[in-house]
């Protein structure tokens, strides 16, 4: 077989290697992370899982740990324009032709293993680490935490964000199963975070079991907002008068939290100043999250697409003052039907234009998706694009377009926005 020889091309060859999406398990991603000689990505490696928020914690140690002067790596997904965006190396994605490389030598490590599409790209990731002398590693599991391919690494620091009702046909359809899953990236006598105050028994259980250092909201360490400041105290360490997050909503903070307690773990051999913490809070970004754009009326993106992060996204809502009606576009994965989704948004939403996303791998159609919203002004859309237009020509300038569900359908959202 030829070598692929373009980015585009070699994503199309991983789609096709294994006969499944998604397939849980270390021995394939092992075998071959041993034939690419076991590379360790960086001196320390920080392991990010959760239901919601790992893309903001990792966006927010990134900023905090590359102002205060350190090489930092981050893997993440799912990506939102561009592959690229998965694999950055001091914030930036990194170009195709290095991409390809790291896939060629994944395809000429693994002989005859088959990986699936993730395994494929995390593979890749480590070993453009490897390559690069990086202080620190950022490394967001996919899913679950346990079995996912980035948990072939042992983390330095383990942080879990937030343990909620996602993914129940591969991780459980309990809290408690679901947690112990991604309690699976701790690891014996190093810090294990938990952030969030409502912990399942599961993430005790397994710290314990295991050896691990776990550290909680609420018991090891504590944030209070001020005006517009806030301030971090641990067991260890006090950080006073910090600037607001350049993200938006109250639940950064708690991630910002746990990013500040990220960094304490790390102390001892890559300190961070307060005027770096200041810095790092002030230049973080993320796109897809609460992203504000404003054509005629007001439209925020966000890739809320689960109960909690749907009941965070609605509490966000009502703080927003709204002259006019809040209309709404949704489209979702099938995976993510759940009866009582959109229960936190039914309120403040007068009108639900739902997009079909029948024609992309796990997308649900918009009759599907009606299912969830039997009493409400619904208007089905046969494509995303056609969902934009009908809510910009219903909108008028005094209302709200939310456009929210899966990372393709805010996607969508920001590429006709800009045309």
């Amino acid at each position: 077989m030829m070598m692929p020889s373009s980015l585009s091309e070699w994503l199309d060859y991983q789609s096709s290697l294994h006969p499944q999406n998604m397939a849980l398990g270390l021995d394939r991603v092992r075998q071959v992370w041993r034939a690419l000689g076991q590379p360790r990505p960086a001196r320390k490696v920080i392991t990010v899982a959760g239901t919601n928020g790992k893309g903001s914690c990792v966006a927010l140690l990134g900023s905090l740990l590359r102002a205060a002067g350190y090489a930092v790596g981050a893997y993440t997904s799912p990506h939102l324009l561009r592959y690229n965006e998965r694999v950055c190396l001091q914030g930036q994605p990194v170009a195709d032709p290095v991409l390809c490389d790291a896939f060629g030598q994944v395809e000429q490590a693994r002989g005859d293993t088959l990986l699936t599409y993730f395994e494929f790209g995390a593979l890749a990731a480590l070993w453009i680490f490897s390559q690069r002398n990086l202080d620190i590693a950022l490394l967001e599991v996919g899913l679950g935490g346990r079995l996912d391919a980035v948990n072939i690494v042992d983390a330095d620091v383990a942080l879990v964000t937030t343990i909620a009702l996602d993914h129940m046909d591969w991780l459980g359809d309990d809290l408690e199963s679901i947690a112990a899953e991604k309690a699976g990236i701790f690891r014996a006598h190093r810090p294990a975070i938990y952030a969030s105050v409502d912990m399942p028994t599961n993430i005790l259980k397994t710290a314990q079991r295991i050896g691990a250092d776990l550290l909680r909201l609420g018991v090891n360490y504590h944030y209070r907002v001020e005006a517009s400041a806030w301030h971090w105290t641990s067991d260890n360490q006090q950080r006073y008068a910090l600037p607001l997050p350049n993200l938006r909503g109250p639940a950064q903070l708690r991630n910002a939290a746990a990013a500040l307690q990220v960094l304490e773990c790390l102390e001892t051999d890559y300190p961070v100043t307060q005027a770096a913490v200041r810095q790092g809070l002030l230049a973080v970004q993320l796109p897809g999250r609460m992203a504000i754009y404003q054509p005629d009326a007001r439209w925020i993106l966000d890739v809320a697409h689960n109960p909690q992060a749907i009941q965070v996204l609605a509490d966000q809502i009502k703080r927003i003052f709204v002259a006019g009606k809040v209309i709404a576009v949704v489209g979702l994965l099938q995976d993510k039907l759940q009866v009582g989704l959109f229960a936190p948004l039914l309120e403040p939403v007068d009108a639900w234009f739902i997009l079909d996303l029948s024609m992309e791998s796990r997308g649900a159609s918009a009759q599907h998706v009606k299912t969830l919203l039997p009493a409400q002004t619904t208007t089905l859309c046969h494509a995303p694009e056609e969902g934009f237009v009908l809510a910009h020509e219903a909108a008028g300038s005094d209302d709200l377009v939310l456009v929210f569900g899966s990372f393709a359908v805010v996607a969508a959202a920001m590429r006709w926005l800009k045309h």
